[in-house]
């Protein structure tokens, strides 16, 4: 009898061991979807506002008060807001206003990196600003030409800020917003 238990506690013990020698199961970690966006192309933008530019023929764009635009990116869910001031003897206020509206998001921030324009032989001055972690804009600029014009850029996504989410559509604007600035001619 002692035999048939021990027998009997071996089998089981053997059926425990050989079942339960499975991969622990794990959750799946969460993730994002990968979005692939097509190559810009970009096209001449004139208008009778003060200056010109180029922008992607993928966005829409349309003209707001006193020559400030919306350039939307309605495959992504964002636009950018371009605003036009003339300088009138205040070009210390328009500076001091742009930079504030950028470190308004230090708050969310994780980092601000500064990355100073200068194109001497088209006369345009300025500051771009990419803006790290899950802050309400992740690009802005400003451009000058320390006399008579004064435009600021800034682009915002219809969604709450997330950066991991919305790193690859941020990443397509902020190229196109460099682009824009890069492109920035006064008439």
């Amino acid at each position: 009898m002692l035999k048939k238990i021990i027998a009997f506690s071996a089998i089981i013990a053997v059926s425990f061991l050989s079942f339960s020698c499975k991969d622990d199961v794990l959750p799946k970690p969460s993730s994002y979807l990968r979005l692939d966006y097509p190559e810009a192309k970009y096209v001449n933008f004139q208008n009778e506002c003060p200056f010109a530019f180029e922008m992607n023929s993928d966005a829409i764009i349309k003209k707001e008060a006193d020559c400030s635009f919306t350039i939307t990116y309605p495959k992504m869910k964002a636009t950018i807001y371009l605003t036009y001031k003339p300088v009138a003897k205040n070009i210390n206020e328009l500076l001091r206003d742009a930079q504030t509206l950028t470190y308004k998001h230090v708050i969310k921030a994780d980092d601000i990196l500064e990355q100073p324009y200068l194109n001497s032989d088209k006369k345009v001055y300025g500051m771009f600003y990419q803006v790290e972690g899950n802050a309400a804009t992740n690009s802005q600029f400003y451009a000058t030409d320390s006399t008579k014009h004064f435009v600021t850029g800034s682009v915002y996504f219809y969604a709450k800020p997330n950066y991991d989410s919305i790193m690859p559509a941020a990443s397509y604007i902020k190229n196109d917003m460099q682009r824009l600035l890069e492109t920035l001619k006064w008439k």
